[in-house]
Formats: C-alpha cells, structure tokens, sequence
C-alpha cells in the first residue's frame, strides 16, 4: 500500500500546486493498476513525481508499505518504486541489453551473467526479446515503451509509476500496452498518470481525480471518467464562450 498524508508541494515561484492531498492506494493481484487523471496543470504529474522522491514536498508523509519514504536509503527506495518517465530516457550508445543490465549489475552487484539471463527473460516477457542487440534508435515508440517497463521491473519494484505511457504511441500499440500491463498482474502494481481517458478505460481497475491540486475522488473507473468527462465538457464550454 502507498499511502499519503496532507501532502503539499510548492514551486520556487510560490505556486500551489499540491494542497493537502490525502489518499491511499491498496493493490492486489486481480487489481493491480490504479490511474490518476486530471487535467492539465492539475498537479498529477506532481503527484507521481512526490511518489518517486524526485521532489520533495513542502509538507506531509508518504508511506511505502507502512514505511515513511523518505526515511528509506535509496537502494530501499527503488527497491519498492520503479518509474518509467514520458522521455523513457534510454541511453542511446548502449544495446536494449545493457540498457537493462547496467543498474542490476553497477547498483545492486549482480554478476554480469546472472543479469543478462534475467534481461533477456524479461524482454521476451514483454514481446521484444529479438530487440535485445538493437539500440534504442531503432526501435518503434511501442517496442521502447515495452523495453523502458523491462528495465524497471528487473529491479523487481512492488510499484511501478508510469508517466503518459501513451502519448507517443498510436492506437494499435496503445491496445498492446493496455494488455501488457494487465498481464503484469503478480508483478508489479502499476500508478499510471495519464489524460487518455479511452486508455484508463482499458487498463485501470480503479482511478483518482484531481483538480487544481486536490484529490477530488478515488473510485471505479466508471464512477471516475464519467465525472472527468463532465469536467472536460463544462471546461470546452467555458472557453467557447
């Protein structure tokens, strides 16, 4: 379970843009995909990056299995959360391969061996273990998407954020992402930021919405989207006026 208190963020320029967001996000594995959506600048992409310690918040708590996040070294840290960034941030000199290998074997001291047997594993998992020589350069948006969630979940996290995993991708490989994930069920659980209302609707089991820096509600997919998408038909009307 994560769980967050009274979370608060600020940036250096004064603004707002968490506001005592409280919220907690249990997982098991029949459900193992939570979405949080808003619109823009509602502050979800802030969100995910508090959850990763990537920033750190002005006020409040968050917990990782009952234990304060930042009360974790970092090697604890990632051991528990894993994130795939919209930039996927593959490093472009080196292989699918050692791409994969290089945090197991430099950062947490697997053999070499172990860690190439283990990477392959997982690429074939995933549907691109014939791309384990090829160079990020010369894969397709689906297959680097698939190649960044091989990398994190060879570190074996219990949760897994990922950041507008779509928004690259066009309908066919979005489809094949949606499954993907929900074959990862027993893996990992997955926290999705993302505007792709057709893709939550697909993939998640349950949703958070946030408006202007608030969780404003967690419920079913359903019960979640149908409010957003009244939200984002009042908005149009606004701004048609």
């Amino acid at each position: 379970m994560i769980k967050v208190n009274d979370l608060e963020f600020t940036y250096p320029d004064g603004t707002a843009v968490l506001k005592k967001v409280s919220l907690e996000l249990s997982f098991d594995q029949e459900e193992h995909i939570t979405a949080i959506v808003g619109r823009s600048g509602s502050g979800k992409t802030t969100l995910l990056q508090c959850l990763a310690r990537f920033l750190m918040p002005k006020h409040g708590r968050i917990e990782i299995d009952g234990v304060a996040a930042h009360s974790m070294t970092e090697a604890q840290f990632r051991s528990k959360v894993g994130v795939v960034f919209q930039n996927l941030y593959l490093f472009p000199h080196l292989t699918v391969l050692d791409n994969l290998t290089l945090a197991p074997v430099h950062v947490t001291g697997m053999a070499e061996k172990l860690a190439e047997q283990k990477a392959r594993e997982i690429l074939e998992r995933v549907g691109v273990g014939d791309q384990a020589d090829s160079y990020p350069a010369q894969l397709s948006g689906g297959q680097a998407q698939r190649v960044a969630i091989a990398r994190a979940l060879l570190l074996k996290p219990d949760f897994l954020l990922l950041d507008e995993p779509t928004s690259a991708l066009d309908i066919n490989t979005t489809n094949a992402l949606a499954k993907l994930l929900q074959s990862l069920g027993g893996s990992t659980n997955f926290i999705i930021v993302t505007h792709d209302i057709p893709f939550v609707r697909k993939v998640a089991h349950r949703a958070v919405l946030i408006r202007d820096g608030r969780v404003v509600t967690h419920d079913t997919v359903e019960s979640v989207m149908e409010l957003f998408q009244q939200e984002e038909k009042q908005a149009e009307q606004v701004n048609a006026q």
